[in-house]
């Protein structure tokens, strides 16, 4: 969808986490066939998610299970301001 919808420039790297849709060879194959780059995170490595996919499991948590937006407008809107909470006010245990 991502290579249908975005049309990457040929050489654009695609990094992806270690789950098997991702080394699939049908995927890895689409992959190429446009021209681009894959890299892969791998545990301990800097450029792992795993930071970003706790932020999105908290806002899921937080934010997105907890109510129906009525539509695409609100939830952005909704989103955007859980996102500035997030940064500014929220405490974090990871840093006190």
């Amino acid at each position: 969808m991502a290579l249908s919808r975005q049309c990457p420039q040929p050489g654009c790297v695609l990094h992806s986490d270690q789950g098997i849709e991702y080394a699939a060879y049908e995927y890895r194959g689409l992959v190429e066939q446009a021209g681009m780059r894959r890299s892969m995170s791998w545990k301990g490595n800097l450029l792992d998610n795993a930071t970003v996919e706790s932020f999105f499991h908290t806002l899921k948590t937080e934010l997105v299970h907890q109510r129906r937006f009525a539509n695409e407008i609100e939830a952005v809107t909704r989103i955007v301001e859980y996102i500035d909470f997030y940064n500014r006010d929220r405490l974090h245990s990871g840093i006190g």
